[in-house]
């Protein structure tokens, strides 16, 4: 299961990232974090542009509304969705956390 935490201001959670993949892709579960496939090479911050561009796809919100909080240099990263503030806080804090769920069953 992905370990998810509830921030104030929406969901943090983690992100293994394996880049040059043959193709972009949640590949599952590594330690409690998403494992994610990227076609980018981890050089120039692409692999890092690309997380964040093919999550904000993936989970249905902007790419401003996705941070990545630790981890620039590494395969380990900590990333933070923040909630889109049109209506209650919790109500999206959980639909974030379903998406991610989803995500995570579809691709595995």
């Amino acid at each position: 299961m992905l370990d998810m935490k509830d921030e104030k201001e929406g969901v943090s959670f983690q992100v293994f990232v394996l880049p040059k993949s043959s193709r972009n892709m949640v590949s599952g579960l590594h330690n409690g974090a998403m494992k994610l496939k990227l076609t980018a090479p981890p050089v120039d911050n692409a692999a890092n542009k690309l997380c964040i561009a093919y999550l904000s796809k993936c989970l249905k919100v902007s790419k401003s509304s996705i941070e990545i909080l630790s981890g620039h240099t590494g395969r380990n990263k900590q990333l933070f969705v923040k909630c889109p503030g049109r209506s209650d806080a919790a109500t999206e804090k959980a639909a974030i956390r379903n998406k991610l769920q989803e995500l995570l069953s579809e691709k595995t």
